[in-house]
């Protein structure tokens, strides 16, 4: 998959109430999945493991260790 020169992953710090952004880019990757998903669509990660979900079943799915 290509990607532009202003489409990069950031690096981010998640915390209880929100993400810090570190480095700055348009989208992370699911910690499961792998798949894209874009900064502005974020809406589900884990503060212990800092790592992004892309979707609240995916979250569940990792943090209950269910396939």
């Amino acid at each position: 998959m290509l990607m532009s020169s202003n489409e990069r992953p950031a690096v981010l710090r998640y915390d209880h109430n929100g993400f810090r952004v570190m480095s700055p880019g348009t989208f992370v990757l699911c910690g499961v999945t792998g798949e894209r998903i874009a900064l502005e669509a974020l809406r589900y990660w884990s503060v212990t493991r800092q790592e992004a979900y892309a979707s609240p079943e995916i979250a569940t799915q990792r943090l209950t260790g269910a396939r």
